[in-house]
């Protein structure tokens, strides 16, 4: 740690020994469920209780209208909660981006509520990981800098959403706006492995909606006059995952037809079905040559089998490459883990986060500043508490080198 000024140190100490644990287990407690708007709202005043300490503008701002297709295809209002939102020193030269998000994937109604310890330093219990720990390691780090002799040369601006676990339909448009003009970006999602390994480049992801409307008919009287949905959303389905895969060099898209609504009685030919059907690009191109499969499938199939189909979605994470800027700004999180004492690697993964939109503004962004532990959304979800302390060291060191002009976007690590 000798290459870490008496400066640095100062502020690094004050980030690790913010009562991050505490706060984990206060919001952890709270059900933040993506559809439980009460339980948003609570975590959003607490959220906002906790950061007013910082300078700046803080507000919670209410989400982006959204529609979804519901069981039966009619398109229906999808309400959200509300945002925090942060800006400090918008006039400062050098400005940054830090996103987390409040929600999880544990519904109200679901089993797994509680926390416990499974051993010593390991805490079980919903978004422990992910990613109650990476808001705490966010605050710690960024009230630690407000102490540093550098922190009047940045400005940052905060977004905690929370719709991030069912893709950020509500949030993506404030996430586009906060991230024009910043120099580089971190997000707070959870180590891609419990051993602290980030995430490099990410796949992208779509959701689709296929709505298919067909014709009923007495299934023994006059089939034959029917029109049946189903078998054509079927259709829809096994066309898409037979055109689909993935190349040996990473290339291409996976297709995931996860459900298919609709139906009835056993002698009535079904005239309405929804397919539901997730996309994974791996590059922009491949999102493309994916759009163009669902247009032309939905195409043949509506003319084969004489139904009408709407298709409802997009690509909502465009895929996250790791581009030269990208690798500077990991590059110089390598070097502030190198100097205090942590191995820093990184991974490609099939996941997706705020970081692939964020990427997709031409932001380099590292998406996971977030705590070490595992088994994120699953009852076996856990933390490694004493990758808190650790975690806000990291935050803290780097955001002061960003802060003393160490990186920029365009020439990289001074």
């Amino acid at each position: 740690m000798s290459a870490i000024s008496l400066s640095e140190q100062i502020v690094i100490d004050a980030a690790a020994a913010a009562p991050m644990l505490a706060q984990v287990e206060q919001w952890s407690a709270v059900n933040t469920g993506s559809r439980n708007l009460a339980g948003l709202a609570t975590m959003a005043g607490l959220l906002a209780d906790v950061f007013a300490i910082l300078p700046g503008d803080l507000a919670l701002v209410d989400p982006a209208p959204v529609d979804a297709v519901a069981a039966d295809g009619q398109v229906v209002p999808l309400l959200h909660g509300q945002h925090l939102h942060l800006k400090v020193r918008p006039d400062a030269p050098v400005q940054v981006l830090l996103t987390g998000h409040m929600d999880t994937v544990f519904a109200a109604s679901d089993s797994f509520q509680g926390l416990r310890w499974l051993e010593s330093g390991v805490l079980n219990g919903p978004g422990v990981a992910d990613m109650k720990s990476g808001i705490a390691i966010m605050l710690a780090a960024l009230t630690a800098l407000e102490r540093s002799p550098t922190a009047a040369s940045i400005g940052y601006e905060v977004i905690i959403n929370s719709d991030e676990e069912v893709g950020s339909p509500a949030s993506a448009a404030l996430i586009a706006r906060a991230a024009r003009g910043k120099v580089a970006a971190l997000t707070y999602e959870p180590s891609a492995l419990p051993d602290g390994t980030l995430a490099g480049a990410r796949a992208g992801s779509g959701n689709f909606s296929i709505i298919v409307f067909g014709r009923s008919a007495h299934a023994g009287r006059n089939p034959e006059d029917g029109r049946n949905a189903l078998i054509a959303a079927a259709d829809i389905a096994l066309r898409l995952k037979a055109a689909s895969g993935v190349t040996p060099d990473g290339r291409g898209f996976s297709c995931n037809p996860a459900k298919i609504d609709g139906g009835g009685p056993n002698n009535v030919v079904p005239d309405q079905a929804v397919l539901r059907v997730n996309f994974r690009p791996r590059t922009p191109a491949d999102e493309v040559a994916a759009n163009a499969l669902i247009d032309r499938v939905i195409a043949d199939v509506a003319l084969e089998h004489d139904v009408l189909i709407q298709r409802h979605g997009g690509f909502g994470r465009p895929p996250k490459p790791m581009d030269d800027k990208a690798e500077r700004l990991f590059g110089l999180v390598k070097r502030c883990g190198a100097d205090l004492g942590l191995p820093i690697a990184w991974r490609d993964t099939g996941g997706v986060c705020d970081g692939n939109n964020i990427a997709a503004c031409g932001v380099p962004v590292v998406d996971t500043m977030g705590a070490r532990g595992g088994s994120i959304h699953s009852h076996d979800e856990f933390l490694i508490t004493d990758s808190l302390p650790e975690r806000a060291r990291l935050s803290a060191l780097t955001l002061m080198r960003i802060a003393a002009g160490q990186f920029d976007n365009n020439g990289g690590i001074k």
